[in-house]
């Protein structure tokens, strides 16, 4: 197995501990998007699999300066981006899903996916921060069964203009939601690092996107419990300096294949926006096998052209 290469988008997270001073820098700027329409540009251009967005609404100020503050909006931020590139998806990582009704993410993110042509991935979560639920009015303690519901409820919207769903918090029937994810099979990650999270992913979910767990807790989990042979596998890896320490490079990559990773998301090592950008083609240099060259989306465009209007398909 050898894991597709996504990128954790830099500047629209910064934890204390991971983020460099130059995110910093640029978030200062004027120019943020700028800098990051530029990262998200060679992102599209070099094949990478994927660009990530967090979700946090609101961190308490008494942990801010443990867990990070700046968590830019997903659906802002995944937007912006999808507007200048053709091919690289666009995944949450993740959505905190007891924030939303279902039928809320269905047409947000449905929307984004009919818009860019197919090329979300919702990360799901099930959230952790006590204080932000009861901030925005969502039910913690019982989070868990909350968010099994609801991506049940999720999945029967997706590519459905008159979804439906009964159950005990969530019941849905005769109304329209248009625009709609035009498939059926919208990519839900599920993240998590328990047992738990991991059945969640297999009974509703498309792929598994586990955190803080070492090589041989991952293997543990990932091989006790029955899966299709098609559940995604996504990791988070160690930062990658592909021009300073290529072979570390290579060994961090390795490692995620051995326990049987299908996609990574990385962050790179880097001083300067400039610096990332050349991070990023030199990644690419080092180990192209794990890049694209092609992907296919709904609207039938040529990923090395922009995308045709209705009109220019269709002439009058």
């Amino acid at each position: 197995m050898t894991a597709r290469i996504g990128l954790l988008t830099p500047v629209v997270v910064q934890h204390p501990r991971t983020a460099a001073a130059w995110e910093r820098d640029v978030l200062a700027c004027p120019d943020v998007g700028g800098a990051l329409l530029a990262i998200a540009r060679a992102a599209d251009d070099l094949g990478y699999h994927h660009l990530t967005c967090s979700e946090h609404v609101a961190v308490p100020a008494p942990i801010a300066a443990e867990r990070g503050a700046t968590y830019f909006d997903p659906v802002a931020t995944l937007s912006f981006l999808a507007s200048a590139t053709r091919r690289v998806r666009l995944a949450t990582n993740v959505v905190v899903i007891g924030y939303h009704h279902p039928l809320a993410l269905a047409k947000t993110y449905g929307t984004l996916d009919l818009l860019s042509g197919g090329r979300v991935i919702l990360g799901i979560g099930v959230g952790s921060l006590e204080e932000e639920f009861d901030l925005l009015g969502a039910e913690f303690a019982e989070r868990g069964a909350v968010a099994d519901e609801a991506i049940a409820a999720l999945r029967a919207a997706w590519g459905r203009a008159v979804p439906r769903h009964e159950g005990p918090r969530f019941a849905f029937t005769d109304f329209v939601v248009e625009p709609h994810a035009p498939r059926t099979t919208v990519p839900l990650w599920i993240g998590g690092r328990t047992r738990r999270s991991l059945r969640r992913a297999v009974a509703h979910g498309t792929g598994w996107a586990p955190f803080g767990l070492g090589p041989q807790e991952l293997t543990r989990l990932w091989t006790s419990v029955e899966r299709p042979d098609d559940l995604d596998l996504v990791l988070q890896i160690p930062p990658l300096d592909p021009l300073g320490d290529p072979d570390g490079s290579r060994a961090h990559l390795r490692t995620a294949d051995a326990v049987g990773a299908t996609a990574v998301n990385a962050s790179l090592v880097a001083t300067s926006a400039a610096h990332h950008l050349a991070q990023m083609a030199a990644l690419r240099e080092l180990t192209p096998e794990r890049f694209e060259t092609t992907v296919h989306d709904l609207t039938g465009h040529r990923p090395d052209r922009p995308a045709r209007s209705p009109l220019e398909r269709n002439p009058p």
